[in-house]
């Protein structure tokens, strides 16, 4: 009876290699592990074994099982895997045949210009020593407030500016400060880092505002860091994007993650005929000197480090590079809009 179920596995390992529709597979193994199968009939003659040649077949028998199990598992995954090749070779489209797809009325979109500005920021940054670092949509109220020195009577907080979650314990991330956090948290001084990323607020959207927009977080921390060198940063990148020294203006401004903070704004007038309300100065980031209770969250002693942060507004950044009059055009899914960047 030992040698029948070794010819009988045997058999099955011959037939399972001649075998290439998944079906075939498995009606082999049913035909020979079956509860009608091969390997059944032979163990109803059990009952007329010794009981030493018992011993032998019961363990015999489980084992030629489980193998049995294992090829047809190893057979099923490797159809599988043929079939699906099968399907990309026949359906796989060559992006190099543009000029042919063009012809064929197939026009390719273009990339948002958001998504442009983005990574150009990031090359440039990157050039300066910066690492990119990103972090979730969905923040908790360390992250987002209390880690940044946000008191809970800070208006901010308040439901009218913050999309909370029903416990009231997380919410959709209102700034890439977090992004700070999270750095300072994974990082020893000296460091620095941008962070970009799409934040939520709720307010009211007019043609520089909108309640879903995009920033990119700065900071740098070390020793003896000046407002000079945040200047310095500041000036490189506004020259690298606009290809031209802009004319810019540093005012004081409150945030309590900073001290002493400021608001850089860069002239701007709003395109087409006439003035508006929008022309003039617009405001671009918020920036300052890292306030020492934020260095503490982040575990960073602002008795020996300190440093400098700020939050780049890449919806107005595009706004003013590409003459773009409405903020709202950048989310509008308009692919007239965004068929106007396309580099081809």
């Amino acid at each position: 009876m030992l040698d029948k179920i070794d010819a009988l596995y045997e058999k099955f390992k011959t037939d399972i290699n001649s075998v290439s529709k998944q079906a075939d597979v498995l009606n082999l193994k049913s035909e020979v592990i079956g509860k009608k199968g091969s390997l059944s009939e032979i163990l109803k003659s059990l009952k007329d074994a010794t009981p030493e040649e018992r011993k032998a077949i019961g363990p015999k028998s489980n084992q030629v099982k489980s193998e049995i199990e294992k090829l047809t598992q190893k057979k099923l995954q490797e159809i599988e895997l043929i079939e699906i090749n099968e399907k990309l070779a026949k359906n796989k489209i060559d992006f190099s045949l543009r000029n042919s797809m063009l012809e064929r009325g197939l026009v390719a979109g273009g990339e948002h210009p958001v998504h442009q500005i983005q990574r150009e920021v990031e090359d440039i940054f990157t050039s300066m020593g910066f690492d990119v670092l990103d972090g979730p949509h969905i923040e908790d109220d360390w992250h987002n407030f209390g880690a940044l020195n946000i008191p809970e009577t800070h208006p901010a907080r308040d439901m009218q500016d913050t999309f909370w979650f029903k416990d009231m314990k997380h919410l959709l991330r209102t700034h890439t400060s977090t992004i700070q956090v999270r750095g300072m948290e994974s990082r020893k001084p000296p460091f620095k880092f941008v962070g970009p990323g799409k934040v939520f607020r709720c307010e009211r959207t007019d043609t520089t505002h909108e309640m879903c927009f995009h920033q990119l977080e700065g900071m740098m921390v070390g020793k003896d860091i000046t407002v000079g060198n945040l200047i310095y940063f500041m000036k490189t990148l506004l020259k690298e994007i606009f290809k031209k020294d802009m004319e810019v203006r540093l005012r004081p401004g409150f945030f309590p993650f900073v001290e002493p903070g400021f608001e850089l704004d860069i002239r701007w007038k709003k395109p087409g005929p006439g003035e508006s309300k929008h022309s003039g100065w617009l405001e671009l980031l918020p920036c300052g000197m890292v306030h020492p209770n934020v260095l503490r969250a982040g575990g960073i002693d602002p008795d020996e480090y300190n440093g400098f942060a700020f939050g780049l507004g890449l919806d107005r950044l595009v706004m003013v590079r590409y003459a773009i009059e409405d903020i709202r055009h950048l989310h509008s899914g308009d692919l007239r809009f965004n068929k106007q960047f396309a580099k081809f």
